[in-house]
């Protein structure tokens, strides 16, 4: 059974707010209220706290860190097992490159619902909102923000500001006061730091969770010490008010963790399955819908799939199929150079219309001028730049004459744009593209038809505008 987790992102703008101290000791309060459920930590700073505290061997360098969860390593390779049950991802200094991968808003949130992780996944960001952190943001199920002054308050608007661009519920976004100093005293209505804070996030419409996190000398010291270790609040400052209010938080988590039927990753992946059902369903559909065998030679591609190179589509796209490459080629060097076989010079101008061929997008449009038969001819770029234009004259095509040069250009327009009592589809054309004859049918795959129908419609545009 596949399964999903429920993510928690602690972010903030504001260095020094505590963000990484609320992470890694909330993934030990959790571990310890419910030992049976698995707590993933992982950070995308630098300053490697997760790894000191959490390490419990010098590991090898073996590149199995979050820069390999990100560049797409299955994630059961570079979990390891750390103290106090908590499992962790080692961190990077190597994230520079990550940023090209991560173009997009839900690419964390897919490797997330594929990873296979369970239970509980903490992700620790850096002080900025560059896309890595976007992404852990929109992936998380809970957003902790701890907000010490007003400067972090102030920056708190821009993590709100992005979930309003993508138009993404804010209900899992909560402020936490963190750091605050139960010394400094207000006259007025606002008698302390965290009630001036909560005050003011309420005014700007930010939810604030019921407790926060006083600062304490005694937790401070548990980063700084002779050891250099870094120590947990649970075992090392249990006597401390800041023990009781990650107990508090913890179980907050946990009524939320267990509150949630489906979790983020778990809906995201759900909505991957149903839209690739839909793909896979309309690929098929427009595999159904292809002929059965090449318009030029007539060979059935049931007998023989080899040598699909080009891919044709009419205008009205009543007709799609594959053509075989050399029947292209054959009829491009008659069509545009009155070439046969028999022709002297055949070998150069069948080696040149091929190597050209596979480059472009052709363009047959049949037209009437006056009296005369004549096919607009074109080439294309794979971006729309029209590389070439030609008129060619059709004779005898609307009687039925065989010219012995054109012949093959004749049948495959007849077979592609045939209408009503013989008669060409008014106001049709016919393009060809190239394929992979490895892979002729990856044309249709989402993403390359969608190329294709854009190359389609930017055609149509350029005729229209004749």
């Amino acid at each position: 059974m596949h399964a999903y987790p429920y993510t928690i992102t602690i972010s903030s703008e504001k260095g020094g707010v505590g963000k990484t101290t609320l992470a890694s000791n909330l993934a030990i309060y959790l571990k310890a209220l419910r030992d049976e459920l698995p707590v993933t930590i992982l950070s995308f700073d630098n300053h490697f706290t997760i790894d000191k505290m959490f390490e419990l061997a010098k590991l090898r360098d073996d590149g199995a860190d979050v820069h390999a969860l990100l560049m797409g390593a299955s994630a059961r390779t570079v979990v390891h097992t750390g103290q106090y049950g908590v499992d962790y991802i080692p961190s990077s200094t190597e994230l520079s490159d990550i940023h090209e991968r991560f173009k997009g808003p839900m690419t964390l949130t897919r490797m997330l619902a594929e990873s296979g992780l369970s239970g509980i996944v903490i992700i620790d960001t850096r002080p900025d909102l560059n896309i890595l952190t976007q992404n852990a943001l929109y992936a998380a199920d809970r957003v902790l923000i701890p907000v010490k002054d007003m400067p972090s308050l102030e920056n708190c608007k821009n993590i709100f500001a992005l979930f309003d661009q993508r138009g993404i519920d804010k209900k899992s976004l909560a402020l936490i006061p963190c750091l605050i100093d139960s010394r400094i005293k207000f006259e007025g209505v606002f008698g302390d730091q965290k009630t001036l804070l909560r005050a003011f996030a309420a005014n700007r419409g930010y939810r604030c969770l019921d407790t926060f996190i006083s600062k304490s000398p005694k937790v401070d010291s548990l980063n700084t010490n002779p050891n250099g270790k870094i120590y947990p609040i649970l075992t090392h400052a249990r006597g401390t008010e800041v023990h009781g209010q990650f107990m508090e938080i913890a179980r907050d988590i946990l009524r939320s963790h267990d509150a949630t039927d489906e979790s983020r990753a778990r809906l995201y992946h759900t909505w991957l399955r149903e839209k690739e059902a839909g793909r896979k369903e309309l690929y098929l559909a427009r595999m159904e819908g292809l002929a059965d065998r090449c318009l030029i030679c007539g060979s059935l591609f049931v007998k023989s799939s080899a040598g699909r190179s080009f891919y044709y589509e009419t205008s009205d796209r009543a007709s799609r199929g594959f053509l075989h490459g050399e029947c292209v080629t054959e009829m491009l060097c008659s069509t545009l150079y009155g070439m046969t076989r028999a022709s002297q010079a055949y070998g150069t101008a069948h080696k040149v219309v091929s190597g050209k061929a596979i480059k472009v997008a052709s363009l047959f449009a049949p037209r009437t001028d006056g009296a005369q038969r004549l096919l607009d001819y074109r080439q294309f770029s794979v971006g729309g730049e029209q590389l070439m234009q030609k008129d060619i004259e059709l004779p005898g095509f609307d009687s039925g004459e065989f010219t012995g040069v054109l012949d093959t250009l004749y049948l495959m327009l007849n077979e592609a744009l045939a209408g009503f009592e013989g008669k060409l589809r008014e106001g049709v054309w016919l393009t060809l593209l190239p394929v992979n004859p490895a892979r002729p049918e990856a044309i249709l795959h989402e993403d390359n038809y969608k190329s294709v129908q854009k190359l389609l419609r930017h055609i149509a545009d350029t005729l229209k505008a004749i």
